[in-house]
């Protein structure tokens, strides 16, 4: 173990000290932990986002912590210790790259994904676990955690055959929440249901929804600087402007942004 490593450790063992400890680490729990763990983990996709690699070393330092510190929690509770967390892992990558490790070949990165989901399913099936929606966290971001559903369910021939049939039953979809008055105790639902099968169309044509809403996210975000930059440049603000002359300074960004592309 690095030099770095074992005083990471030797940090956390003494910030959970019970005589001479940190009151606020040693009142912590994997639950109370858990908040931060995604935020880190949120950082991390940030940073990466920006390309701001100096920064990631350090966000990356942050998330490594979050390891360490359940860790701690469990070594104090007498489950494991560090150590076993990077055997688990060293275990486990062995065993699901077989063309690595042993002589299994594989000469794709699509073949590869293939003998990855058939080595995940027969170590759920050994672990008693019989659906092939099993192991898929309740915790994951809605967005990805319906991809993820519906990848699954495509693995065993759940799935539509083309994109065509995905669309379709986003159109269904559509009208059946057209068709409900505004307030109906059903809306909620049939929303939810717009929205997975629009994830389903994301899914069919090869993206990753939490990444596309992630850019559309981002996308929304510069262009209402922009027109808010644009109030100040005037002498005014949103609070002082309209949907009409929001609207207006909108289209013009959205124009430059597309004349600014055609010229790169």
């Amino acid at each position: 173990m690095s030099q770095p490593l074992q005083q990471l450790l030797a940090i956390m063992a003494r910030l959970r000290d019970p005589q001479n400890g940190c009151p606020w680490d040693k009142e912590q729990t994997y639950q109370t932990i858990v908040p931060y763990t995604l935020e880190e983990a949120y950082e991390v996709a940030d940073v990466i986002a920006r390309e701001d690699y100096a920064e990631l070393k350090d966000e990356l330092g942050d998330l490594l912590f979050q390891v360490v510190f359940y860790a701690q929690i469990a070594k104090e509770e007498g489950r494991f210790e560090f150590d076993d967390c990077a055997a688990a892992i060293n275990d486990k990558l062995i065993r699901r790259h077989p063309h690595v490790f042993a002589d299994m070949n594989l000469d794709s990165s699509k073949a590869v994904l293939q003998n990855w989901e058939a080595i995940k399913t027969a170590e759920r099936t050994a672990s008693g676990k019989t659906s092939v929606l099993d192991n898929i966290p309740m915790a994951m971001p809605a967005l990805s955690r319906a991809y993820k559903l519906q990848k699954r369910c495509a693995q065993v021939g759940f799935d539509w055959p083309d994109v065509e049939g995905a669309w379709d039953k986003v159109q269904e979809e559509i009208q059946e929440v057209a068709e409900l008055p505004a307030g109906a105790a059903e809306l909620e639902e049939e929303l939810g249901d717009l929205m997975f099968a629009l994830v389903n169309v994301v899914r069919k044509q090869g993206f990753d929804p939490e990444k596309v809403m992630r850019q559309a996210n981002q996308k929304f975000e510069r262009r209402f600087r922009q027109v808010e930059q644009a109030l100040v440049e005037q002498g005014s603000s949103p609070a002082q402007s309209d949907l009409a002359e929001m609207d207006a300074l909108w289209l013009e960004v959205k124009k430059l942004e597309k004349q600014n592309k055609a010229k790169i």
